[in-house]
Protein backbone atom coordinates (compact mmCIF):
# COMPACT_ATOMS: atom_id res chain seq x y z
CA UNK A 1 0.00 0.00 0.00
CA UNK A 2 1.35 3.43 -0.93
CA UNK A 3 2.12 5.57 2.15
CA UNK A 4 -0.03 8.68 2.59
CA UNK A 5 2.82 10.59 4.19
CA UNK A 6 5.51 12.62 2.47
CA UNK A 7 8.32 10.17 1.68
CA UNK A 8 10.67 13.10 1.12
CA UNK A 9 10.24 14.49 4.61
CA UNK A 10 10.28 11.13 6.42
CA UNK A 11 13.27 9.85 4.45
CA UNK A 12 15.22 13.06 5.00
CA UNK A 13 14.64 13.12 8.74
CA UNK A 14 14.54 9.45 9.69
CA UNK A 15 16.16 7.21 7.05
CA UNK A 16 18.66 8.79 4.63
CA UNK A 17 21.45 9.37 7.22
CA UNK A 18 21.51 5.64 8.02
CA UNK A 19 22.77 4.94 4.51
CA UNK A 20 25.65 7.34 5.21
CA UNK A 21 26.76 5.42 8.28
CA UNK A 22 24.66 7.10 10.98
CA UNK A 23 23.42 4.75 13.71
CA UNK A 24 22.11 7.00 16.50
CA UNK A 25 19.23 9.48 16.19
CA UNK A 26 18.63 12.11 18.85
CA UNK A 27 15.30 13.93 18.61
CA UNK A 28 14.59 17.16 20.46
CA UNK A 29 10.81 17.21 20.04
CA UNK A 30 8.48 19.97 21.11
CA UNK A 31 5.71 17.34 21.06
CA UNK A 32 5.95 13.56 20.73
CA UNK A 33 3.83 10.43 21.04
CA UNK A 34 4.76 6.82 21.88
CA UNK A 35 2.88 5.64 18.78
CA UNK A 36 5.31 7.54 16.56
CA UNK A 37 8.25 6.05 18.47
CA UNK A 38 6.74 2.57 18.17
CA UNK A 39 6.19 3.08 14.43
CA UNK A 40 9.81 4.10 13.92
CA UNK A 41 11.27 1.24 16.00
CA UNK A 42 9.13 -1.28 14.11
CA UNK A 43 9.88 0.24 10.70
CA UNK A 44 13.64 0.13 11.29
CA UNK A 45 13.30 -3.55 12.21
CA UNK A 46 11.06 -4.39 9.25
CA UNK A 47 13.45 -2.66 6.84
CA UNK A 48 16.38 -4.57 8.37
CA UNK A 49 18.27 -1.37 9.07
CA UNK A 50 20.27 -2.75 11.97
CA UNK A 51 20.50 -1.57 15.53
CA UNK A 52 19.60 2.11 15.27
CA UNK A 53 19.60 3.87 18.64
CA UNK A 54 16.76 6.36 19.15
CA UNK A 55 17.14 8.97 21.88
CA UNK A 56 13.98 11.02 22.31
CA UNK A 57 13.77 14.17 24.43
CA UNK A 58 10.22 15.51 24.88
CA UNK A 59 10.34 19.23 25.55
CA UNK A 60 6.79 20.45 26.19
CA UNK A 61 6.73 18.47 29.44
CA UNK A 62 8.58 21.30 31.19
CA UNK A 63 5.60 23.63 30.80
CA UNK A 64 2.67 21.27 30.30
CA UNK A 65 3.52 17.98 31.97
CA UNK A 66 2.34 14.83 30.22
CA UNK A 67 -0.81 12.76 29.87
CA UNK A 68 -0.57 9.59 32.00
CA UNK A 69 -1.41 7.33 29.05
CA UNK A 70 1.34 8.82 26.89
CA UNK A 71 3.70 8.56 29.84
CA UNK A 72 2.87 4.87 30.30
CA UNK A 73 3.37 4.28 26.58
CA UNK A 74 6.84 5.83 26.62
CA UNK A 75 7.77 3.89 29.76
CA UNK A 76 6.75 0.56 28.26
CA UNK A 77 8.72 1.24 25.07
CA UNK A 78 11.84 2.07 27.08
CA UNK A 79 11.46 -0.94 29.37
CA UNK A 80 10.90 -3.22 26.38
CA UNK A 81 13.97 -1.80 24.66
CA UNK A 82 16.15 -2.40 27.72
CA UNK A 83 15.09 -6.06 27.67
CA UNK A 84 15.97 -6.52 23.99
CA UNK A 85 19.63 -5.86 23.36
CA UNK A 86 19.20 -5.58 19.60
CA UNK A 87 17.03 -2.50 20.04
CA UNK A 88 17.78 0.81 21.70
CA UNK A 89 15.18 3.40 22.61
CA UNK A 90 15.23 5.95 25.39
CA UNK A 91 12.81 8.73 26.24
CA UNK A 92 13.54 11.67 28.53
CA UNK A 93 11.40 14.60 29.59
CA UNK A 94 12.59 18.17 29.82
CA UNK A 95 11.73 19.41 33.31
CA UNK A 96 13.24 22.90 33.29
CA UNK A 97 12.82 25.56 30.55
CA UNK A 98 13.82 26.86 28.14
CA UNK A 99 12.93 24.48 25.34
CA UNK A 100 14.16 24.83 21.77
CA UNK A 101 11.97 26.83 19.42
CA UNK A 102 11.89 24.10 16.78
CA UNK A 103 12.16 20.33 16.58
CA UNK A 104 15.69 19.02 16.02
CA UNK A 105 16.69 15.71 14.46
CA UNK A 106 20.40 15.16 15.15
CA UNK A 107 22.19 12.13 13.72
CA UNK A 108 25.35 10.56 15.15
CA UNK A 109 27.81 7.98 13.89
CA UNK A 110 28.55 6.27 17.17
CA UNK A 111 29.40 9.23 19.45
CA UNK A 112 30.12 11.76 16.68
CA UNK A 113 27.32 14.11 15.49
CA UNK A 114 27.29 14.21 11.68
CA UNK A 115 23.99 15.80 10.61
CA UNK A 116 21.37 18.10 12.12
CA UNK A 117 18.02 19.35 10.85
CA UNK A 118 15.54 21.70 12.53
CA UNK A 119 11.94 21.62 11.41
CA UNK A 120 8.29 22.25 12.15
CA UNK A 121 7.56 18.51 12.22
CA UNK A 122 6.77 17.25 15.72
CA UNK A 123 7.61 13.63 16.51
CA UNK A 124 4.02 12.49 16.09
CA UNK A 125 2.27 10.48 13.40
CA UNK A 126 -0.19 13.34 12.91
CA UNK A 127 2.70 15.61 11.98
CA UNK A 128 5.10 13.28 10.17
CA UNK A 129 2.82 10.66 8.62
CA UNK A 130 -0.36 12.61 7.91
CA UNK A 131 0.64 16.25 7.52
CA UNK A 132 2.41 16.93 4.23
CA UNK A 133 3.01 20.62 4.95
CA UNK A 134 5.91 22.08 6.85
CA UNK A 135 9.54 22.91 6.39
CA UNK A 136 13.00 21.88 7.54
CA UNK A 137 16.42 23.49 7.57
CA UNK A 138 19.89 21.95 7.66
CA UNK A 139 21.71 23.17 10.76
CA UNK A 140 25.40 23.46 11.57
CA UNK A 141 26.21 20.32 13.51
CA UNK A 142 28.23 22.09 16.26
CA UNK A 143 25.32 24.46 16.89
CA UNK A 144 22.75 21.69 17.12
CA UNK A 145 25.01 19.59 19.32
CA UNK A 146 25.50 22.53 21.69
CA UNK A 147 21.70 22.77 22.06
CA UNK A 148 21.59 19.07 22.83
CA UNK A 149 24.30 19.40 25.49
CA UNK A 150 22.50 22.32 27.14
CA UNK A 151 19.20 20.43 27.28
CA UNK A 152 20.35 16.96 28.31
CA UNK A 153 21.26 18.12 31.83
CA UNK A 154 17.69 19.33 32.38
CA UNK A 155 15.98 16.05 31.50
CA UNK A 156 14.89 12.94 33.36
CA UNK A 157 14.27 9.47 31.94
CA UNK A 158 10.59 8.62 31.59
CA UNK A 159 11.03 5.48 33.71
CA UNK A 160 13.09 7.14 36.47
CA UNK A 161 11.77 6.31 39.93
CA UNK A 162 11.49 10.03 40.78
CA UNK A 163 10.04 11.26 37.49
CA UNK A 164 6.80 12.41 39.16
CA UNK A 165 8.83 14.75 41.39
CA UNK A 166 9.99 16.59 38.27
CA UNK A 167 7.14 16.27 35.78
CA UNK A 168 3.40 16.80 36.25
CA UNK A 169 1.67 13.62 35.05
CA UNK A 170 -1.97 14.34 34.33
CA UNK A 171 -4.61 11.72 35.03
CA UNK A 172 -6.49 10.57 31.95
CA UNK A 173 -9.44 8.99 33.73
CA UNK A 174 -11.83 11.68 32.54
CA UNK A 175 -11.02 10.81 28.93
CA UNK A 176 -12.41 7.30 29.30
CA UNK A 177 -15.95 7.93 30.48
CA UNK A 178 -17.11 4.57 29.17
CA UNK A 179 -19.21 2.41 31.45
CA UNK A 180 -20.87 -0.97 31.07
CA UNK A 181 -19.20 -1.48 27.67
CA UNK A 182 -21.81 0.68 25.97
CA UNK A 183 -21.32 1.88 22.42
CA UNK A 184 -21.26 5.56 21.57
CA UNK A 185 -21.08 7.42 18.27
CA UNK A 186 -17.28 7.41 18.60
CA UNK A 187 -16.87 3.70 19.28
CA UNK A 188 -16.97 0.34 17.48
CA UNK A 189 -17.74 -3.15 18.78
CA UNK A 190 -15.55 -5.85 17.24
CA UNK A 191 -16.62 -9.51 17.49
CA UNK A 192 -14.03 -12.09 18.57
CA UNK A 193 -16.07 -14.88 16.99
CA UNK A 194 -16.67 -15.47 13.29
CA UNK A 195 -20.01 -14.76 11.66
CA UNK A 196 -19.85 -18.02 9.75
CA UNK A 197 -19.42 -20.42 12.69
CA UNK A 198 -20.24 -18.31 15.73
CA UNK A 199 -16.95 -19.42 17.29
CA UNK A 200 -13.38 -18.07 17.41
CA UNK A 201 -11.40 -18.87 14.26
CA UNK A 202 -9.56 -22.18 14.47
CA UNK A 203 -6.36 -20.68 13.05
CA UNK A 204 -7.25 -17.00 12.95
CA UNK A 205 -8.25 -14.25 15.36
CA UNK A 206 -7.36 -15.19 18.92
CA UNK A 207 -6.14 -18.57 17.62
CA UNK A 208 -3.90 -17.17 14.90
CA UNK A 209 -0.84 -18.88 16.39
CA UNK A 210 -2.45 -22.34 16.47
CA UNK A 211 -0.45 -23.38 13.42
CA UNK A 212 2.63 -25.52 12.86
CA UNK A 213 5.89 -23.98 14.09
CA UNK A 214 4.23 -20.75 15.29
CA UNK A 215 4.05 -19.12 18.69
CA UNK A 216 0.67 -20.32 19.91
CA UNK A 217 0.04 -16.99 21.67
CA UNK A 218 -0.05 -15.13 18.34
CA UNK A 219 -3.40 -13.43 17.88
CA UNK A 220 -5.21 -10.59 16.19
CA UNK A 221 -8.56 -8.88 16.61
CA UNK A 222 -10.62 -9.41 13.44
CA UNK A 223 -11.54 -6.11 11.78
CA UNK A 224 -14.62 -6.08 9.52
CA UNK A 225 -14.04 -4.54 6.10
CA UNK A 226 -16.68 -1.84 6.60
CA UNK A 227 -15.01 -0.59 9.78
CA UNK A 228 -11.52 -0.82 8.27
CA UNK A 229 -12.60 1.49 5.45
CA UNK A 230 -14.58 3.86 7.67
CA UNK A 231 -11.56 5.85 8.89
CA UNK A 232 -12.14 4.89 12.53
CA UNK A 233 -8.67 3.32 12.83
CA UNK A 234 -5.48 4.60 11.19
CA UNK A 235 -4.30 2.46 8.26
CA UNK A 236 -1.01 2.20 6.34
CA UNK A 237 0.53 0.37 9.33
CA UNK A 238 0.39 3.49 11.48
CA UNK A 239 0.39 2.67 15.18
CA UNK A 240 -2.14 3.64 17.83
CA UNK A 241 -2.01 3.38 21.60
CA UNK A 242 -4.88 1.63 23.34
CA UNK A 243 -5.39 1.95 27.08
CA UNK A 244 -7.43 -0.95 28.40
CA UNK A 245 -10.16 -1.08 31.01
CA UNK A 246 -7.74 -2.92 33.32
CA UNK A 247 -5.18 -0.09 33.01
CA UNK A 248 -2.70 -1.61 30.56
CA UNK A 249 -1.47 0.01 27.36
CA UNK A 250 -1.05 -1.77 24.04
CA UNK A 251 0.60 -0.48 20.89
CA UNK A 252 -1.57 -1.67 17.99
CA UNK A 253 -1.82 -1.34 14.23
CA UNK A 254 -4.08 -2.50 11.40
CA UNK A 255 -2.46 -4.86 8.91
CA UNK A 256 -2.79 -7.99 6.72
CA UNK A 257 -4.61 -8.25 3.40
CA UNK A 258 -7.63 -5.94 3.15
CA UNK A 259 -6.73 -4.46 6.57
CA UNK A 260 -8.47 -7.37 8.28
CA UNK A 261 -6.50 -7.53 11.53
CA UNK A 262 -5.57 -5.42 14.56
CA UNK A 263 -2.22 -6.65 15.87
CA UNK A 264 0.55 -5.79 18.32
CA UNK A 265 3.43 -4.91 15.96
CA UNK A 266 6.23 -5.44 18.50
CA UNK A 267 5.19 -9.11 18.71
CA UNK A 268 2.06 -10.84 17.47
CA UNK A 269 2.08 -12.86 20.70
CA UNK A 270 1.55 -9.86 23.00
CA UNK A 271 -2.11 -9.51 22.10
CA UNK A 272 -2.72 -13.24 22.53
CA UNK A 273 -1.01 -13.20 25.91
CA UNK A 274 -3.18 -10.28 26.98
CA UNK A 275 -6.49 -11.96 26.05
CA UNK A 276 -5.48 -15.35 27.45
CA UNK A 277 -4.62 -13.67 30.73
CA UNK A 278 -8.02 -11.93 30.82
CA UNK A 279 -9.75 -15.23 30.04
CA UNK A 280 -7.82 -17.08 32.73
CA UNK A 281 -6.12 -19.36 30.20
CA UNK A 282 -2.55 -20.60 30.08
CA UNK A 283 -0.13 -19.06 27.60
CA UNK A 284 -0.54 -20.69 24.21
CA UNK A 285 -3.91 -22.26 25.06
CA UNK A 286 -6.51 -22.68 22.33
CA UNK A 287 -9.37 -20.21 22.83
CA UNK A 288 -12.76 -21.93 22.67
CA UNK A 289 -16.18 -20.32 22.46
CA UNK A 290 -16.90 -21.69 25.95
CA UNK A 291 -13.91 -19.71 27.28
CA UNK A 292 -15.39 -16.46 26.01
CA UNK A 293 -18.89 -17.31 27.22
CA UNK A 294 -17.60 -18.29 30.66
CA UNK A 295 -15.72 -15.01 30.85
CA UNK A 296 -18.77 -13.02 29.74
CA UNK A 297 -17.68 -11.38 26.46
CA UNK A 298 -17.46 -12.43 22.82
CA UNK A 299 -16.52 -8.96 21.59
CA UNK A 300 -14.26 -6.03 22.42
CA UNK A 301 -15.14 -2.32 22.38
CA UNK A 302 -12.87 0.42 21.04
CA UNK A 303 -13.51 4.10 21.79
CA UNK A 304 -11.55 6.72 19.88
CA UNK A 305 -9.90 9.41 21.99
CA UNK A 306 -7.88 10.99 19.17
CA UNK A 307 -5.92 9.86 16.10
CA UNK A 308 -3.28 8.07 18.19
CA UNK A 309 -5.13 7.13 21.41
CA UNK A 310 -7.99 4.70 21.94
CA UNK A 311 -9.74 3.05 24.88
CA UNK A 312 -10.16 -0.74 24.66
CA UNK A 313 -12.87 -2.28 26.83
CA UNK A 314 -13.02 -6.02 27.52
CA UNK A 315 -14.66 -5.71 30.91
CA UNK A 316 -17.54 -7.81 32.15
CA UNK A 317 -20.56 -6.35 33.95
CA UNK A 318 -23.66 -7.88 35.44
CA UNK A 319 -25.81 -6.86 32.48
CA UNK A 320 -23.66 -8.88 30.10
CA UNK A 321 -23.41 -12.00 32.26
Amino acid sequence: MVPIYSEKVVDKLLFEPIHKGANHLCILALRATPSMASWLITTYAERHLGNIAIELIVENTAENGINSVLHQGFKELQISSSMQLQKSFSCSYLYQPPATEENYYIWFRDEMPIQAISCSYDFTQASLLRNNTGGFTARAVPYAYSLYEKIIGRTIYCNHSEVEDYIVIHSSNSAYAVTNSEQTENSVLLPLITKRTGEPGTKSGLNWGQRTKRNKNEAYIPLPHTIAKSGFFPLNKQHFLAVTDDHHTLQLRVEQQNDKAITTPASNALLGEYFRNRLGLANGAYVHLDDLISYGRTDVLFCKIDEEQYYMDFSVNERKK
